[in-house]
């Protein structure tokens, strides 16, 4: 979710101490409000919010937290020219407001018809972001071309503040240096620029110092992944519970200040992050709800939030890897509203463990992606959120799924055929 609208920038940014060390394992205790309220969030059963399309897995770099697990040369059976326009149209056929289409890889400009495509896209009226990979495939004279084909924002990695650090994630030396070069090219052309940059045990003392050099930057978004262990990722170090709570209020204070906006993925429970620390400061939930801190409230894989990938397969977003559908012979506005999976999904009343009890589950619902990556059922609790609901007395950390049974072995994608909603 989005923690903060970009407002009228201040200069600097904020100087309220370091991230707190691996060695400080002080959690602020919740406040405990009588009557916690539920908050009513959109259920995003119609459409969602944002289609992830991997347009191809080829990519020339060789990160260590790929998803894609890209590799170096397309392969056979990805969705040609044809089939992708026949994806465009169906995205449309969301209707009103469209989606937002986010064109990911691998590389996005290893495709050769990929101008074809955005123009296509904009054409039926969707609006364009891309994240490419910053390889000798991103040239500067390529930003004004996507600008003019109509892509309006642009999406760069950055996981270290120095080439040791960046260079050794990314796995290609040049790599830091040529980001930096390529964040010019985007702002010179005229385009918003995002950084993303992943939360792992690898990178998090390192987040301060990254954050300074992206002030400099003049980016719209800063857009922190916490760790889900798949693809590649599985080989780096998640955050444990309480690290990634101070990392999360860390992140708060900074964007009470910072020249950006600041934005988490696969980190939902900020949204309770947010909803406590609004309440201390006196609003009500009604308030809250009608703020721009609850732009964001609800929105999950597969809830408001799909993705397409290289050969079609339809997923709930790239980082779980459940098949629900296919393009090629699947209508994508069916699946989405239809099917089982994603229903539950939806449905907070779906999950288990201490997330299905949550007063915070609605807006929240904890990360479904790492659920299943920790557990193998996408409905178990997100074993990331160290807090306790009211109506919870098991033990926390536990992700709703039997003892014994975390899973830690690579999960292969494939389509769900596990109980849904069983309680």
């Amino acid at each position: 979710m989005a923690i903060r609208r970009a407002g009228q920038p201040p200069p600097d940014l904020p100087s309220r101490g370091a991230l707190p060390s691996d060695g400080d394992r002080s959690v602020p205790p919740p406040t405990r409000f009588p009557a916690p309220t539920r908050f009513l969030a959109p259920t995003y059963g119609l459409r969602p919010n944002l289609v992830y399309w991997e347009v191809t897995r080829a990519c020339r770099l060789a990160c260590r937290h790929c998803r894609a697990e890209a590799i170096p040369e397309r392969p056979p059976g990805e969705l040609d020219t044809e089939a992708g326009l026949a994806l465009l149209a169906a995205i449309a056929r969301f209707g009103r407001p469209l989606p937002r289409l986010v064109l990911t890889g691998g590389d996005p400009l290893e495709r050769p018809d990929l101008f074809d495509l955005i123009a296509a896209a904009r054409r039926l009226g969707l609006p364009v972001s891309l994240t490419p990979s910053v390889t000798p495939n991103l040239r500067p004279e390529i930003l004004p071309r996507l600008r003019e084909a109509g892509v309006d924002s642009v999406a760069l990695s950055l996981d270290g503040s120095t080439p040791e650090r960046h260079d050794g994630i990314r796995g290609i030396p040049g790599t830091f240096a040529a980001t930096l070069e390529a964040a010019r090219w985007v702002r010179a052309a005229g385009l918003a620029l995002q950084i993303n940059t992943l939360v792992a045990r690898e990178t998090v003392d390192d987040l301060p110092a990254i954050a300074r050099l992206v002030a400099e930057l003049g980016i719209m978004r800063w857009s922190l992944f916490f760790l889900i262990p798949v693809g590649r990722g599985r080989l780096l170090g998640e955050l444990p519970p309480g690290r990634a709570e101070r990392v999360i209020r860390w992140l708060l204070d900074l964007a009470e200040e910072a020249p950006f906006a600041v934005k988490t993925t696969e980190a939902m429970h900020v949204r309770r992050v947010v909803i406590e620390r609004l309440r201390r400061a006196g609003w009500d939930d009604a308030a809250i709800a009608d703020s721009h801190w609850a732009r964001g409230f609800g929105i999950n894989d597969g809830r408001g939030i799909v993705f397409v990938s290289a050969e079609g397969r339809i997923y709930p977003s790239g980082f779980l890897p459940l098949a629900v559908g296919d393009v090629r012979r699947d209508d994508l506005v069916t699946v989405y509203r239809e099917a089982e999976l994603l229903r539950a999904l939806r449905d907070p009343g779906a999950l288990r463990g201490k997330c299905g009890v949550c007063e915070f589950g609605a807006v929240c619902g904890g990360s479904r992606a790492r659920a299943f990556a920790a557990t193998g059922d996408p409905l178990a609790s997100d074993p990331l959120c160290p807090y306790r609901p009211a109506a919870w007395s098991g033990p926390i950390g536990t992700p709703g799924a039997p003892r014994g049974s975390r899973r830690r072995e690579p999960v292969p994608a494939g389509p769900w055929s596990g109980p849904i909603g069983a309680r």
